[in-house]
């Protein structure tokens, strides 16, 4: 039997700071950036815009060392942003904040985003949540690339939490993506028949001097640039812990799903991009509630029906990965709804009893930094 992969992961997340009275977004002071640093060394760094904070996990084995680490970097981001009368948020949009109002960091690699992507960067007031998986065979990588494709609309509308954006609901779950397709090199990732395939139409794009190297890349499910894994792009930030461990468990779960169809000379169907599509707009749009289409059986089904078939699917791996709580998780997002459907509801709540818009989003922001706190 071939060697399996390692499955070991990596959780990254982008953070919005807001100011802990007004709930209006927040610049980080640079002595809250050299304090997060000499907590968390190269774990934390600064984003994109100057409101907002990366950190990354450590390489973890299982879902049980994820949980420890994402856990020590949440407190943290926390503890240290509350000093300077800050809060994090683990969402995708700010319900409120202007892009326009923003700035970005000054760092070589921003600048230079900056000034290749003029205006469209500029609109990149928005944060998200990456999954890296090892895979350390390069064409295994490129194979289960092709496959794990037809499951992202499926870990999207489990993460939405972008409803709102400069104080309108957009009716979109994932506003997010919205923003961020404009960027070059998002999207779907391409099908691609072998590493060495993949790696000719990245050296063609390297060799122009279009881009510098493979961190460029910037599509919904891609082989890192900087590390022998899959990262998976697609998702929102999850405003509540646990539910960020069970989409990185069950993004680990079918990773190791497909490897088991392949050593039994089996595979998940490969369906056209413009297919997979449809169903990563009906999770931007309708995240849970409207269901995604079933292409083998034809129909749009029910997202709960989907979903339960998904973790029979993945009920081995959850065992061998030690991560069946977590992939039962997932029921709780079902439960309690998605970071959107709680933003909607309590924005829909506090209206009814106040009919104050500003009002009602303070009192979501209020929630989402609740929500930030309640898993640690």
């Amino acid at each position: 039997m071939p060697t399996a992969p390692s499955f070991t992961m990596g959780i990254e997340e982008e953070y919005l700071l807001v100011d802990h009275k007004t709930h209006d977004l927040a610049e980080a002071p640079q002595e809250m950036m050299d304090a997060c640093v000499a907590e968390m060394g190269g774990q934390v760094s600064p984003e994109f815009l100057r409101c907002q904070v990366e950190i990354g996990t450590n390489v973890c084995q299982n879902i049980s060392e994820a949980r420890d680490d994402l856990k020590r970097l949440r407190t943290a981001v926390a503890e240290i942003a509350g000093r300077y009368g800050l809060a994090p948020l683990a969402v995708s949009c700010h319900p409120t904040a202007d892009w326009k109002d923003q700035h970005h960091t000054d760092k070589e690699r921003y600048n230079t985003l900056d000034r290749d992507l003029a205006g469209v960067a500029r609109r990149l007031l928005i944060s998200g949540m990456h999954v890296h998986i090892g895979v350390e065979d390069d064409d295994l990588r490129i194979d289960l690339l092709n496959q794990f494709t037809y499951f992202l609309p499926h870990l999207l509308a489990l993460s939405c939490s972008s409803p709102f954006w400069q104080g309108q609901d957009t009716g979109l779950s994932c506003y997010r993506l919205t923003i961020f397709d404009n960027v070059p090199r998002t999207g779907l990732p391409p099908k691609f028949h072998s590493w060495a395939e993949y790696d000719r139409s990245l050296q063609a794009i390297i060799s122009t001097g279009a881009i510098e190297d493979a961190t460029k890349i910037w599509w919904d499910l891609r082989p890192s640039g900087r590390f022998p894994t899959l990262e998976s792009r697609i998702c929102d930030n999850s405003p509540r812990m646990e539910h960020a461990l069970t989409i990185a468990a069950l993004s680990q779960c079918l990773m190791r799903m497909l490897w088991r169809l392949r050593i039994k000379n089996q595979r998940w169907r490969i369906y056209d991009e413009f297919l997979i599509g449809e169903n990563r707009w009906r999770a931007q749009r309708y995240g849970m509630s409207e269901g995604l289409i079933d292409f083998g059986r034809g129909e749009v089904v029910a997202y709960p029906e989907l979903l339960h078939e998904l973790i029979g699917l993945v009920e081995e791996d959850a065992e061998a990965l030690g991560c069946v709580k977590e992939i039962e998780g997932a029921q709780d997002i079902l439960t309690k709804g998605n970071g959107t459907d709680r933003q909607r509801a309590v924005r829909a709540a506090e209206l009814e009893m106040h009919g104050q818009d500003d009002r009602a989003m303070k009192a979501v922001v209020a929630m989402l930094i609740d929500e930030f706190q309640a898993d640690l």
